[in-house]
């Protein structure tokens, strides 16, 4: 008779590939039950936007039908992402899992687009997902996810004033933009803007979410150093160009987050080729080729993906639509949900590994 510990004990040599961990000693293997030759339990993955799924179901199904008499391995999905550690000198905030910081060296290599576009496609896989527009100065991010005319709807909770977070493609957003009118500069110091980046982190009703993307502003100026100093980050994204003037600026950025002991979670090389509409089949490198991979692999630093340039990209920023939600299927949609759950799967090893050791 096959019984839960032989099932348990079939299933014990398959691991997570991010992890390399068994999956049974993760605890991903939960309530196991046997009837009439058929199995059935559930698989609890550290994301939802886990990249390896397919994969690791496969594996279970077929660690469990070597045993004799079963006939069916039935495998429910679902997810619990991990909590970064909290650290002693930093406040996290209530009810959001995992902070992650998106930025770059220099503007105009497509930082915003990139932040966007991985927010939408973690909400598309189930996963709850804020966005704050950090670009205090040029707040794009609300006319990108289609909320150009929101405006900041405050509450009193507890005596302080909280700011609701606008809502569209599965992602809740707070921008500076929701706050000035549409032509109205931002001339702020230093400690201004430190204090609207803490409110934008303290002062909003994020509810429950397993990541808060943060689009920031270029640079390793007064944005960044208030952000890690602030919370606990799980890591940051390095978005440049194959340009050399970007990758130049972008690592200068990539070391400024290691100076400050954040984790890096990889770079992303945007703009890789220009995809003409009229002929699909041809690449123009308008910006240089291999730079992103080059500089990864001399500062020994993961690859996230490369994103082809798109005009449909383009214009889905600015009507609002993402191109993860307007054409799924085109190749920098591709790259862009490639990348996505290329960083939730780094962010879920960081915490596992943190919380194990």
């Amino acid at each position: 008779m096959v019984d839960i510990s032989a099932i348990l004990d079939v299933l014990r040599p398959v691991q997570d590939p991010e992890l390399q961990k068994s999956l049974v000693e993760l605890n991903m293997i939960r309530h196991v039950k046997i009837q009439e030759g058929v199995v059935n339990f559930t698989l609890v993955l550290t994301t939802p936007a886990c990249p390896l799924r397919e994969f690791i179901v496969e594996d279970c199904q077929k660690a469990v039908k070597q045993l004799p008499g079963i006939t069916e391995v039935i495998i429910d999905v679902t997810a619990e992402t991990p909590q970064q550690k909290s650290m002693p000198d930093k406040t996290g905030i209530d009810g959001v899992k995992n902070i992650v910081a998106v930025s770059s060296g220099k503007g105009g290599v497509g930082k915003s687009t990139v932040a966007v576009n991985i927010a939408v496609a973690l909400a598309q896989t189930g996963a709850k997902v804020g966005l704050i527009d950090a670009d205090i100065y040029g707040p794009n991010a609300p006319n990108m996810l289609g909320l150009s005319t929101a405006k900041a709807m405050v509450q009193q909770v507890n005596g302080q004033d909280v700011l609701e977070p606008a809502f569209n493609h599965g992602v809740k957003l707070v921008s500076m933009a929701f706050l000035i009118d549409k032509d109205q500069p931002v001339i702020w110091r230093g400690p201004m803007l430190n204090g609207i980046i803490r409110q934008f982190l303290y002062q909003v009703q994020w509810g429950d979410l397993d990541y808060l993307i943060v689009d920031m502003p270029p640079g390793t100026g007064d944005a960044q150093l208030t952000l890690v100093q602030a919370v606990p980050l799980a890591g940051a994204v390095i978005v440049t160009t194959p340009q050399t003037v970007a990758l130049l600026d972008a690592r200068k950025g990539l070391k400024m987050f290691q100076q400050l002991g954040v984790n890096v979670l990889g770079i992303v090389e945007n703009m890789s080729y220009f995809i003409p509409p009229d002929l699909p089949d041809r690449q123009y490198d308008i910006f240089g080729s291999g730079g992103g991979d080059r500089t990864a692999q001399e500062l020994g630093i993961p690859l996230l993906g490369m994103i082809p340039l798109e005009i449909n990209l383009r214009t889905g920023g600015d009507q609002g639509i993402p191109i993860v939600v307007a054409e799924p299927e085109s190749a920098s949609a591709k790259a862009l949900v490639a990348i996505a759950k290329q960083v939730a799967a780094k962010v879920s090893v960081a915490a596992l590994t943190t919380v194990s050791s």
